[in-house]
C-alpha cells in the first residue's frame, strides 16, 4: 500500500521547504503553507522562476507570536512582527486573483539586497490563497526514479525540486496520475484528487543551490505527453481537503471507489 514518505511546507512561497513530521489538513490545506509571498516593485508576483536562489532562503513562521523570521546562506537572520500591513494588492496567481497586503517590516530591505532586485514581501487576506492553483499536491518517488532514469541521472535525483505537500513511496511510477477524480484517504484526512501539476522552469533548479542542475523538463517530454487542456508538462497530481485531520510521514495512503 502506498504511504507517506515526505511532507513539504514553507510560510514564504519559493523559499527553503520544511519537512516537519506530521501535519493538520484543513479545509484551506496546511494551515501557514505559504501564507506569505514575494512582489517586484509593480506587484507581481516574483518567484523562484525568476532568482533560484531565493530556495536556500529558510523561513520559519511562530502563529503564537505573529513572527516571521527569515535565515539568509551567509547566517544573517532577519526576523519581526508580520502583523503591520501596509499597501493592499490584488496578485495574478496563474490567472486567480489573490488579495493580500504588503507587510511593513525588516525583509523587504533583507530580500531585495539578497535577490538585487526590488521586492516586497506580501501576505495573503485568506488561508490558502498562497498556493498555485489547489492547496494540495502530491507525487510518487517512482515517479522520480522513473524520470531520473529517462534523463540519463546516475543515482537519485531530489525530488524536493518539485515542492509538493506530499511524497509517496510504495507506488507504481505515475500512478497516481491514475487517481484523478477519485478520493484517496492519507492518514486521518480525505482528499479529492484533482487533475495533473504542470511544471515549469523551477523544477530544473537544485533545491540546495537554486542553480540549474537538471533538464527536468526536457527529461519529462522525452516520454511523457503533454496535458491535453492546457499544454502543460505534468508531473504530479493535485487535490482538495475534503475531510480534514492529521497526516503524518509513514501514514498509509489509501485510494477509495
Amino acid at each position: 500500500m502506498p504511504s507517506v514518505a515526505r511532507i513539504g511546507v514553507t510560510p514564504v512561497k519559493s523559499l527553503a521547504l520544511a519537512h516537519p513530521d506530521e501535519v493538520s489538513l484543513g479545509p484551506a490545506g496546511v494551515p501557514g503553507d505559504r501564507s506569505f509571498y514575494v512582489v517586484d516593485d509593480e506587484g507581481k508576483m516574483f518567484s523562484a522562476r525568476q532568482f533560484g536562489p531565493m530556495q536556500t532562503i529558510v523561513p520559519s513562521f511562530d502563529d503564537s507570536a505573529d513572527t516571521l523570521t527569515l535565515t539568509f546562506p551567509d547566517g544573517t537572520v532577519v526576523a519581526g512582527g508580520a502583523g503591520v500591513l501596509a499597501d493592499p494588492l490584488v496578485t495574478d496567481f496563474y490567472g486567480r486573483p489573490v488579495r493580500a497586503h504588503v507587510v511593513a517590516g525588516p525583509w523587504n530591505d533583507a530580500l531585495s539586497a539578497f535577490i538585487g532586485s526590488a521586492v516586497r514581501l506580501a501576505r495573503c487576506d485568506q488561508p490558502g490563497d498562497g498556493t498555485d492553483v489547489y492547496r494540495v499536491t502530491l507525487m510518487s518517488r517512482a515517479s522520480v526514479a522513473e524520470l531520473a532514469s529517462h534523463g540519463g541521472v546516475e543515482g537519485d535525483l531530489d525530488s524536493r525540486r518539485f515542492r509538493m505537500t506530499f511524497e509517496l513511496e510504495g507506488c507504481a511510477p505515475h500512478e497516481e496520475d491514475t487517481w484523478a477524480a477519485r478520493r484517496v484517504r492519507f492518514g486521518e484526512a480525505l482528499l479529492r484528487v484533482y487533475g495533473q501539476v504542470p511544471r515549469c522552469v523551477l523544477t530544473t533548479q537544485s533545491p540546495s543551490t537554486g542553480l540549474k542542475d537538471f533538464d527536468t523538463l526536457k527529461a519529462i517530454v522525452s516520454y511523457r505527453p503533454l496535458m491535453v487542456d492546457q499544454r502543460g508538462i505534468p508531473f504530479g497530481m493535485y487535490a482538495e481537503v475534503e475531510h480534514p485531520g492529521r497526516v503524518r510521514v509513514g501514514d498509509d495512503v489509501e485510494v477509495l471507489g
